[in-house]
């Protein structure tokens, strides 16, 4: 217990390094220092009528823990608290998130506009799921706010987008493309995985929705899967949390409790692997065998400006494409000693993939050109490893080419 008039008895009056730490935490009558794992499905009722009551939402408590679970509302409680949300929900995964958020908001005979540039699977729900249940999509170059304006639609009911994208970073102005959406009575849902709750605030650029792959730097060691989705209380209690409570997309406990301590390190982490991050971007930037380099806090960046705007440091990603194609890009990642050829990323260890044959590999050579993908592109992960070990690693490998 605390003294009530301490300023910090309030939530709301603490740094997020702190919330992270504290945020959503509620003990047991035991006393215990960290978060409890309340691994159990169900929860007792000490009457037939409380389960009634609890049923239809009169009293509180919890039903059944694909509804809702202490651990996993500890997780959410902290997740909303470093957002600047009112609400969120936790889900199975990150795509389990991103398709939540995206079918609770439309009906057959919708519409949805999103930034061409996506991640494999998020592409894949806009353009292949979705009007499985009659709900239209239309694809734009999303780094020109004006092509949503003439993408909208009457009956358009959703703008979805990613920024910084995956994997070429490019970006997105959110607070132009905000103003379109809600002239046009549609609500903006922002895939912030890149950027992270630390170096980018989409719902104070406008943002409805937003949703990340907890599985990358909330979790950060390669450990638990898991997602988020965060907004108003209104549609994260109204539709959002009616599709998860009755569909099941539902995060283990298990795994929201290993989230709550990823979140406890976030910013240590996060900012470590950016500082090494910028230094990786100015070795690669001023390489001789890098066509070009996408990072978006270096001055080369095409959308330099709006990113020194829109997100307070450059994060933790650096997409880099190397002269001599796919492969050349092969010879580079094959002979790296530190950096492990993988598709996850925000781990500790530093990661490099190639798009156009992994996340990407399912699209034509028009459709990857469309999205900035090319044969030599790699995007890098940059983790918790000495910087210079680094940029051993990758002048080593690029000697290779």
């Amino acid at each position: 217990m605390s003294h009530p008039d301490n300023p910090l008895s309030d939530p709301a009056r603490r740094k997020a390094q702190t919330m992270l730490v504290h945020g959503g935490t509620e003990r047991s009558q035991h006393g215990e220092t960290s978060e409890a794992i309340y691994f159990n499905s169900g929860f007792v009722y000490p009457t037939s009528g409380s389960a009634e009551a609890r049923f239809k939402g009169e009293e509180p408590g919890h039903l059944y823990s694909r509804f809702s679970n202490p651990t996993v509302e500890m997780f959410q409680q902290r997740a909303a608290l470093l957002e600047g949300a009112e609400a969120a929900r936790g889900t199975a995964t990150g795509m389990a998130a991103v398709t939540t958020a995206l079918m609770a908001q439309v009906r057959a005979g919708d519409h949805v506009v999103a930034a061409r540039a996506l991640f494999g699977g998020c592409r894949y729900v806009v353009e292949t799921y979705l009007p499985r249940w009659g709900v239209e999509s239309t694809l734009v170059d999303g780094r020109n706010p004006e092509n949503f304006a003439r993408a909208m639609r009457p009956n358009t009911r959703v703008i979805f987008v990613e920024t910084p994208t995956n994997p070429t970073l490019d970006l997105v102005d959110l607070r132009a493309v905000a103003d379109i959406t809600h002239a046009h009575g549609a609500l903006l849902v922002v895939d912030n995985v890149f950027a992270t709750p630390l170096w980018q605030k989409p719902l104070a650029l406008g943002a409805d929705l937003v949703t990340y792959s907890a599985t990358k730097h909330m979790d950060g060691q390669g450990r638990a899967m898991g997602g988020v989705i965060l907004g108003s209380r209104a549609l994260i209690e109204g539709d959002i949390h009616t599709i998860i409570r009755q569909t099941g997309p539902s995060m283990s406990p298990f795994n929201a409790w290993v989230l709550l301590k990823g979140l406890e390190t976030l910013p240590v982490r996060v900012r470590a692997m950016t500082e090494s991050a910028e230094k990786v971007a100015n070795f690669l930037a001023d390489h001789p065998k890098v066509e070009v380099m996408a990072y978006p806090h270096h001055p080369s960046h095409p959308q330099y400006d709006l990113a020194m705007a829109q997100m307070e440091r450059g994060s933790t990603l650096v997409a880099f494409s190397v002269k001599g194609g796919k492969n050349a890009a092969f010879k580079l990642a094959d002979a790296l000693a530190l950096i492990a050829i993988s598709n996850n990323l925000g781990d500790a260890k530093s990661i490099i993939s190639h798009p156009a044959t992994t996340t990407h590999q399912r699209f034509t050579p028009d459709e990857l050109a469309g999205m900035g993908i090319t044969p030599g592109l790699l995007r890098l992960s940059v983790g918790l490893e000495d910087a210079d070990d680094l940029i051993t690693d990758l002048s080593f490998g690029l000697d290779q080419v």
